[in-house]
């Protein structure tokens, strides 16, 4: 089996959370920053640490880094696995990057787990990277590093082999570790298992004892990547227990909920990794592309719209919600206090599938810095989704049913407020459909984005002369269009035919393009009217 993550390397990226490793040789106490003992991480402070965190493609993003982890944090992870460049594939970060990386990290009080991308398949993938470049690159941004061993673990490479020439991964990673330690990082280590991270040849799990035991300071932890490969309950168990029961410290750095190479079973990757006590970094958070879009788990870097992943990962069983703890260098011992409870919510731009809450803000000491909307059923909560502002727009409804929605607050420490006041909402009835279909294919690429608009005429009779009218979900803005004249007032776009597509034959379709920026992300608008007449959305 394979991953081929080169193929998405341009848009994806990669990751795993930590957890164990074999006994340091005089123990976690004096040691600067985290450390493993008896197969288990702990911090600064000696206490057990699980990494419950997610996968963000700075190197990639970087104007994105800033709100992602904000947002990352607001939806209750301890940790984030960042993706840098040594400058071998795509461009460096520098040592002012990095540095400001983890500022960033800390601010939000989020454990920073730094990888080197470069490395991707190496010896499969042209223009990847050896483990001993992206050891160059470290020492070259050590400045950056020195002194953050309470909030830094270092990913010496992401994947760094792929199907060839995997058997120099137990030589190339002892040396990787054996140069950085010499180089004067005290920081717990992590390095990633070849076959694209996959490890189905099993080369780092037998010979993990021996990689562990290079480390002078046996202070490294093993990532593995779960896709395809991992798709039954039975394989995800067998290999995390075979490091476990070893006193070897193993993290699942990287996993989805689909792959192109199978289907990992990630409800077994979740559950395992908290029956187990190991930490687990979920690929990943936003601007996936090359046909692994599935793989966001924000829909355009908007925490408001979590896509069915992200729902899964942060809000389901096993997730982030329930199983992750913050640090205790960031001192939560000291804030004990919940913040008040949101106001009323109000429902506004209430649809068939959808509506927009919005609510009083809470108040807290040290600050709110997230919400989560619930729906309610009797006794019953179900997550719903969270945001960093008093709004959110809700998808995904049913026409014509009733809900009951609430809100609570979380400050910086985890601690949540006494839940909002109730609100009730009925949702629209769906519309009738006349004889048209709707195609909005997009193209999103962060702070700019396209669009091809395909309308269908499904009736018996030609249109001629016609007129599209939508909403766009977020701020994005029109700067061009082809194939159609196209008009914004706010969010409402209108788009009326050109001379050589005024006529949409019956049971054909004219296409037309956009072009666009926005600041906040870009969506797929809810519904489209022809003539005023409400279409099918394909």
């Amino acid at each position: 089996m394979r991953k081929r993550l080169a193929t998405v390397a341009g848009a994806v990226l990669a990751l795993a959370a930590a957890l164990t490793a074999a006994p340091p040789a005089t123990g976690a106490a004096g040691a600067p920053g985290f450390q493993v003992s008896d197969g288990r991480l702990l911090d600064a402070n000696g206490n057990d640490f699980v990494l419950r965190g997610v996968n963000h493609a700075h190197t990639w993003y970087p104007d994105r880094t800033t709100r992602a982890l904000q947002d990352i944090k607001a939806l209750g992870a301890n940790s984030v696995r960042v993706v840098l460049s040594t400058g071998d594939r795509w461009t460096r970060n520098d040592t002012a990057d990095v540095a400001s990386v983890v500022d960033r990290c800390k601010q939000n009080r989020l454990i920073c787990v730094l990888e080197a991308h470069d490395t991707t398949g190496y010896g499969e993938q042209s223009g990847a990277a050896t483990l001993s470049r992206a050891v160059d690159y470290w020492v070259s941004v050590q400045d950056a590093l020195r002194g953050q061993e309470k909030y830094v673990i270092v990913n010496l490479g992401n994947e760094p082999y792929g199907n060839s020439g995997y058997a120099a991964w137990t030589a190339d990673t002892k040396n990787a570790i054996a140069r950085m330690r010499a180089a004067g990082f005290d920081h717990t280590l992590m390095v990633d298992a070849p076959n694209w991270g996959q490890d189905w040849t099993f080369t780092m799990r037998d010979n993990a004892e021996q990689v562990a035991a290079a480390d002078p300071d046996r202070n490294t932890v093993f990532s593995i990547h779960m896709y395809g490969v991992f798709d039954t309950a039975a394989e995800i168990q067998d290999y995390v227990n075979r490091f476990v029961s070893r006193k070897l410290p193993i993290v699942i750095g990287e996993f989805g909920d689909a792959h192109s190479d199978g289907n990992p079973d990630e409800d077994a990757i979740m559950a395992t990794a908290r029956q187990l006590g190991v930490g687990y970094l979920g690929w990943s958070w936003s601007g996936n592309g090359g046909g692994v879009e599935y793989l966001d788990m924000a829909t355009g870097f908007d925490a408001s719209r979590l896509t069915a992943w992200g729902q899964r990962f942060f809000n389901g069983a096993d997730g982030i919600r329930q199983t992750a703890r913050e640090a205790s260098v960031f001192g939560t011992g000291g804030d004990t206090r919940a913040p008040t409870a949101p106001g009323t919510p109000t429902a506004t731009d209430i649809g068939p599938t959808g509506l927009r809450l919005t609510w009083p803000a809470a108040t807290d000491d040290t600050g709110v810095t997230g919400y989560d909307v619930v729906r309610l059923n009797g006794t019953q909560e179900t997550p719903v989704t969270s945001s960093t502002t008093t709004g959110a727009t809700l998808t995904g409804l049913t026409p014509s049913t009733a809900y009951v929605f609430a809100v609570y607050a979380r400050d910086a420490a985890g601690n949540r407020s006494p839940r909002s006041a109730e609100v009730r909402v009925t949702t629209a009835a769906a519309p009738d459909t006349g004889n048209c279909a709707v195609g909005y294919r997009l193209s999103d690429w962060g702070t700019s984005f396209n669009a091809d608009v395909t309308v269908r005429n499904t009736g018996t009779a030609p249109v001629k002369g016609w007129k599209l009218e939508f909403a766009f979900p977020g701020d994005q803005k029109v700067n061009s269009a082809w194939n159609a004249k196209v008009t914004q007032e706010g969010r409402q776009v209108r788009a009326t035919h050109e001379s050589w597509t005024e006529t949409i034959p019956a049971g054909g379709s004219v296409s037309f393009g956009l072009n666009g920026s926005s600041g906040t992300g870009n969506g797929v608008p809810a519904a489209f009217t022809l003539n005023g007449v409400r279409c099918a959305v394909q």
